[in-house]
């Protein structure tokens, strides 16, 4: 069993992993703005910029949810991490952090990443942008056993839960159907696999279903 802290919980990905890590028997405590959506055991209503290192203290691993959609707030995804990494530094308790797409790389020599090709959809930019500053400045964090975890492209709300999934790295990567495609029920599970068996710290990681 692991003793596992869930930030931004009420998000939908979020949800996903708390009830992933519930049913498999893991302790979760859930930290969120808002009133309590989640199915975690444990559940403190707080904001993100108020949690202190006494309360991410003790856990075997925090998940970063964290996400925002509007242009304005892109900032935030910087802000939010580098405020997680401050109180987690020095410390044996793992970050995982719900990344996104965009910054995975689309050749062999990583000059190019799915956000810099044609077919990029501009709505997705900013986050995009935003999400992968933070990447690039978690990639700096030596004090932090930091795990990042990119979805497929094709990043599915209310997707089938398939159990199955490929586990890969900084590439975007098909599935033997030539899809980049995962739900986000089968992203938790690779989510908690990894908190669970994984060891892949200092590493940006990738899904894609099987």
């Amino acid at each position: 069993m692991k003793k596992i802290a869930v930030v931004a919980a009420n998000g939908r990905v979020a949800n996903k992993v708390i009830a992933e890590a519930v049913n498999r028997g893991d302790e979760v405590t859930a930290f969120g703005r808002k009133e309590n959506n989640t199915k975690a055991q444990h559940y403190i209503q707080k904001d993100i910029y108020d949690l202190s290192k006494e309360d991410l203290k003790g856990f075997d691993a925090v998940v970063d949810a964290f996400g925002v959609w509007d242009p304005k707030q892109m900032p935030e995804h910087s802000k939010s991490l580098k405020h997680l990494c401050d109180i987690l530094s020095g410390s044996d308790t793992r970050l995982l952090v719900v990344g996104g797409a965009g910054s995975l790389y689309v050749n062999p020599e990583h000059t190019m990443m799915l956000q810099d090709t044609p077919s990029f959809p501009d709505a997705y930019m900013p986050v995009a942008n935003g999400m992968g500053k933070a990447l690039a400045e978690l990639r700096e964090r030596n004090d932090v056993k930091w795990t990042y975890i990119s979805p497929a492209a094709d990043f599915q709300a209310d997707g089938e839960r398939t159990g199955k999934y490929i586990l890969a790295g900084e590439e975007l990567t098909l599935n033997s159907r030539g899809e980049t495609i995962i739900s986000y029920a089968d992203y938790a599970i690779a989510m908690v696999d990894e908190i669970e068996k994984g060891n892949h710290i200092h590493e940006r990681i990738s899904v894609v279903r099987a």
